[in-house]
C-alpha cells in the first residue's frame, strides 16, 4: 500500500510507564503495526510529566502547542510550538508541562517490531 492514513478519531490511546497527566495516542504504532517508524501524539495537561528514563531508541520530539520542558542529562530546555529536539538512544530524559495550559507534541522513533522483522536489533518503545 503506497499510503497509510490514520485519522485522529482512529488513533489508539495507551499509557506508557512513567507518564503522569499525559494522554498519548498512537498515530502509527502498536502491536500489529509493521511500518519502519512510529508516531505518537502526546497531550500533556498542566503539571503532566514523563519521568526521567532513557529513551529506547533515537527519538524526535516536535512540540505542536504549548510549552514543554525537556531535561536530558541535566541540560534543560523549554520547547515552544514547532521547536524540535533529537535524543540519541539511551539518553536519560524527562518531559514536563510547567505551565497552566495544555501542551501537545509528536514523538517519532524507529519501530522495534519492524526492525526485528528485518533481522536488525530493536528495543520496544
Amino acid at each position: 500500500m503506497p499510503i497509510d492514513i490514520t485519522r485522529l478519531s482512529q488513533a489508539q490511546p495507551f499509557q506508557p510507564a512513567g507518564h503522569h497527566g499525559v494522554g498519548p495516542v498512537q498515530l502509527f504504532g502498536g502491536e500489529d503495526y509493521d511500518g519502519a517508524v512510529t508516531a505518537v501524539l502526546s497531550h500533556y495537561l498542566p503539571g503532566g510529566r514523563a519521568d526521567m528514563s532513557p529513551v529506547p531508541a533515537e527519538t524526535l520530539y516536535i512540540v505542536l502547542t504549548g510549552t514543554l520542558t525537556v531535561d536530558a542529562e541535566g541540560d534543560t530546555h523549554d520547547l515552544h510550538p514547532l521547536d524540535a529536539v533529537r535524543l540519541t538512544a539511551s539518553t536519560p530524559r524527562s518531559v514536563e508541562n510547567r505551565t497552566k495550559l495544555p501542551a501537545s507534541m509528536l514523538v517519532i522513533r524507529p519501530n522495534p517490531t519492524a526492525a526485528s522483522a528485518n533481522g536488525t536489533a530493536g528495543t520496544r518503545s
